[in-house]
Protein backbone atom coordinates (compact mmCIF):
# COMPACT_ATOMS: atom_id res chain seq x y z
CA UNK A 1 0.00 0.00 0.00
CA UNK A 2 1.11 3.52 -0.78
CA UNK A 3 2.37 5.54 2.19
CA UNK A 4 0.24 8.46 1.05
CA UNK A 5 -2.85 6.21 1.12
CA UNK A 6 -1.80 4.95 4.55
CA UNK A 7 -1.88 8.54 5.85
CA UNK A 8 -5.43 8.88 4.54
CA UNK A 9 -6.49 5.58 6.11
CA UNK A 10 -5.05 6.72 9.44
CA UNK A 11 -6.92 10.02 9.14
CA UNK A 12 -3.68 12.01 9.10
CA UNK A 13 -3.40 15.26 7.19
CA UNK A 14 0.08 16.74 7.09
CA UNK A 15 0.42 20.42 7.95
CA UNK A 16 2.19 22.85 5.63
CA UNK A 17 5.97 22.51 6.02
CA UNK A 18 7.25 24.87 8.72
CA UNK A 19 9.56 27.67 7.67
CA UNK A 20 13.14 27.74 9.01
CA UNK A 21 13.57 30.00 12.04
CA UNK A 22 17.30 30.63 11.45
CA UNK A 23 19.97 30.31 8.76
CA UNK A 24 19.58 26.74 7.52
CA UNK A 25 17.62 24.73 4.99
CA UNK A 26 14.93 22.26 6.12
CA UNK A 27 16.48 19.32 4.25
CA UNK A 28 19.48 18.32 2.19
CA UNK A 29 19.55 15.38 -0.22
CA UNK A 30 22.80 13.54 -0.85
CA UNK A 31 22.41 10.58 -3.21
CA UNK A 32 19.54 8.47 -1.93
CA UNK A 33 19.63 9.98 1.59
CA UNK A 34 17.49 12.89 2.74
CA UNK A 35 18.77 14.62 5.88
CA UNK A 36 16.16 16.68 7.72
CA UNK A 37 17.19 19.56 9.96
CA UNK A 38 15.86 19.72 13.50
CA UNK A 39 12.07 19.93 13.61
CA UNK A 40 10.06 21.18 16.58
CA UNK A 41 6.33 20.79 17.33
CA UNK A 42 4.99 23.81 15.45
CA UNK A 43 1.29 24.13 14.83
CA UNK A 44 0.07 27.12 12.83
CA UNK A 45 3.46 28.82 13.05
CA UNK A 46 3.97 28.57 16.82
CA UNK A 47 4.91 25.88 19.31
CA UNK A 48 2.01 23.60 20.20
CA UNK A 49 3.66 22.85 23.57
CA UNK A 50 6.49 24.55 25.44
CA UNK A 51 8.71 23.76 28.40
CA UNK A 52 10.67 20.95 29.96
CA UNK A 53 9.60 17.39 30.47
CA UNK A 54 9.38 16.45 34.11
CA UNK A 55 8.80 20.07 35.11
CA UNK A 56 6.27 21.75 32.81
CA UNK A 57 5.05 18.76 30.78
CA UNK A 58 4.15 15.12 31.34
CA UNK A 59 5.48 12.18 29.36
CA UNK A 60 2.12 12.01 27.57
CA UNK A 61 2.38 15.66 26.52
CA UNK A 62 5.94 15.07 25.34
CA UNK A 63 4.76 12.03 23.36
CA UNK A 64 2.19 14.26 21.62
CA UNK A 65 4.84 16.94 20.97
CA UNK A 66 7.03 14.30 19.29
CA UNK A 67 4.07 13.20 17.17
CA UNK A 68 3.38 16.80 16.07
CA UNK A 69 7.06 17.35 15.21
CA UNK A 70 7.05 14.12 13.21
CA UNK A 71 4.10 15.32 11.11
CA UNK A 72 6.02 18.54 10.41
CA UNK A 73 9.09 16.51 9.42
CA UNK A 74 7.05 14.34 7.06
CA UNK A 75 5.59 17.49 5.52
CA UNK A 76 9.12 18.78 4.89
CA UNK A 77 10.13 15.44 3.38
CA UNK A 78 7.09 15.44 1.10
CA UNK A 79 7.86 18.98 -0.05
CA UNK A 80 11.44 17.93 -0.88
CA UNK A 81 10.71 14.67 -2.74
CA UNK A 82 7.16 15.23 -3.99
CA UNK A 83 5.47 12.28 -2.31
CA UNK A 84 6.07 10.08 0.73
CA UNK A 85 5.77 7.10 -1.61
CA UNK A 86 9.40 7.82 -2.52
CA UNK A 87 10.53 6.97 1.02
CA UNK A 88 12.31 3.63 0.90
CA UNK A 89 13.27 3.50 4.58
CA UNK A 90 13.47 5.61 7.70
CA UNK A 91 17.16 5.20 8.50
CA UNK A 92 17.69 7.17 11.71
CA UNK A 93 15.79 9.35 14.13
CA UNK A 94 17.45 11.53 16.75
CA UNK A 95 15.18 12.98 19.40
CA UNK A 96 16.21 15.70 21.82
CA UNK A 97 14.05 16.18 24.90
CA UNK A 98 14.21 19.34 27.02
CA UNK A 99 14.49 17.68 30.41
CA UNK A 100 14.20 18.86 33.99
CA UNK A 101 16.84 17.60 36.39
CA UNK A 102 16.24 13.94 37.11
CA UNK A 103 13.95 13.32 34.12
CA UNK A 104 15.00 10.04 32.49
CA UNK A 105 12.05 9.04 30.30
CA UNK A 106 13.35 10.49 27.03
CA UNK A 107 12.77 7.20 25.13
CA UNK A 108 9.07 7.18 26.14
CA UNK A 109 8.69 10.75 24.85
CA UNK A 110 10.38 10.08 21.49
CA UNK A 111 8.17 7.00 21.06
CA UNK A 112 5.54 9.54 19.97
CA UNK A 113 7.49 9.87 16.73
CA UNK A 114 8.76 6.29 16.48
CA UNK A 115 5.35 4.68 17.01
CA UNK A 116 3.79 6.82 14.29
CA UNK A 117 6.65 6.13 11.86
CA UNK A 118 6.01 2.40 12.21
CA UNK A 119 2.23 2.89 11.79
CA UNK A 120 2.73 4.79 8.55
CA UNK A 121 5.74 3.06 7.00
CA UNK A 122 5.44 -0.36 8.70
CA UNK A 123 8.76 -2.28 8.44
CA UNK A 124 10.31 0.56 6.39
CA UNK A 125 9.59 2.82 9.37
CA UNK A 126 11.66 0.79 11.84
CA UNK A 127 14.75 2.88 12.43
CA UNK A 128 17.95 3.36 14.37
CA UNK A 129 17.35 5.92 17.10
CA UNK A 130 18.87 8.14 19.73
CA UNK A 131 16.78 9.79 22.48
CA UNK A 132 18.70 12.24 24.63
CA UNK A 133 17.97 14.82 27.28
CA UNK A 134 18.90 18.45 26.76
CA UNK A 135 19.03 21.34 29.21
CA UNK A 136 17.37 23.74 26.75
CA UNK A 137 16.03 23.58 23.21
CA UNK A 138 15.34 26.40 20.73
CA UNK A 139 12.32 28.62 21.42
CA UNK A 140 11.56 26.69 24.64
CA UNK A 141 10.53 23.66 22.58
CA UNK A 142 10.05 20.48 24.60
CA UNK A 143 11.45 18.27 21.83
CA UNK A 144 13.38 18.48 18.59
CA UNK A 145 13.67 15.70 16.01
CA UNK A 146 16.11 15.11 13.18
CA UNK A 147 15.85 12.37 10.55
CA UNK A 148 17.69 10.56 7.86
CA UNK A 149 15.47 8.98 5.20
CA UNK A 150 16.47 6.73 2.33
CA UNK A 151 14.54 7.84 -0.75
CA UNK A 152 14.13 6.74 -4.37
Amino acid sequence: MSFEKKLTLLGIELPPPPKPVATYVPAVRVGDLLFLSGVVPFRNGKLALEGKLGEDLTVEQGYEAARIALLNALSIARSEIGTLDRVKRVVRLVGYVASAEGFVQQPAVINGASDLLVKIFEDAGRHARVAVGAAELPLNSPIELEFILQVI
